[in-house]
């Protein structure tokens, strides 16, 4: 079998609420669970608060950290769950590898990391899943033509949080806190050994100080969300 070719030239979609309204500070909060542990400070002060978000969650993690999601199922009220892939490969064809992860490289293995990462959603008590966030949020032209032929729609954001949980906590805090309206806002809650994740709370509670409105992706729609 042939090797497979050099990987594409990658892109990151970017993306914000459309039509929010002008006069309120709107926020949807998306927070991936790549693999890992589970960063309870995050989720605490989501709790405590009231403020909903949109979990985007692999099949290693789910494997991983079966109580925390357990308690977080328990509250549909304010979390809802899509899909981050089966084992955290980037949906990226050819050769190559993404922030030191090895691409998927061909068609099937993107099938199988999309399909595969949304059936194990299901299998722990999730609702079916129709956003797709693959590792790293960057993507090959033709592998976001096949998670489209399955039909997902890719996740993209307009505000990075925390760089993949790399950043000290005040710098993301203050990060957050600015988010304009309208704002898809990327973070992690799976790396509680890291100190960023207390500067992912200090953030989104200083939106809700501003007094934002903060919106489920998973309970939006396509037709809810622009290119940013």
């Amino acid at each position: 079998m042939a090797a497979p070719a050099r990987a594409e030239t990658l892109v990151e979609p970017r993306m914000r609420l459309r039509a929010v309204p002008a006069d309120r500070l709107t926020v949807a909060i998306t927070l991936d669970a790549c693999g890992g542990a589970f960063d309870s400070r995050i989720a605490q002060a989501l709790v405590e608060a009231g403020i909903p978000a949109t979990l985007f969650v692999t099949g290693t993690w789910l494997a991983q950290n079966p109580a925390a999601f357990a308690m977080l199922l328990a509250r549909p009220d304010l979390f809802g769950f899509e899909n981050h892939g089966a084992r955290h490969i980037p949906a990226v064809l050819g050769a190559g590898r993404v922030f030191n992860l090895a691409v998927a490289g061909r068609v099937e293995a993107v099938e199988r990391e999309v399909m595969e990462g949304a059936a194990a959603v299901v299998a722990v008590g999730g609702a079916a899943p129709r956003w797709y966030r693959g590792a790293t949020g960057r993507y090959s032209p033709g592998a976001l033509a096949e998670i489209a032929r399955l039909g997902f729609v890719v996740a993209g954001y307009s505000l990075n949080g925390d760089d993949g949980a790399g950043l000290a906590p005040e710098r993301v805090a203050r990060r957050i806190a600015a988010a304009p309206t309208g704002s898809v806002l990327l973070a992690h809650i799976n790396h509680p050994e890291r100190p960023c994740g207390a500067g992912v709370a200090a953030g989104i509670l200083a939106l809700r100080a501003r007094g934002a409105t903060f919106v489920r992706l998973d309970q939006l729609g396509p037709e809810a969300v622009e290119a940013a």
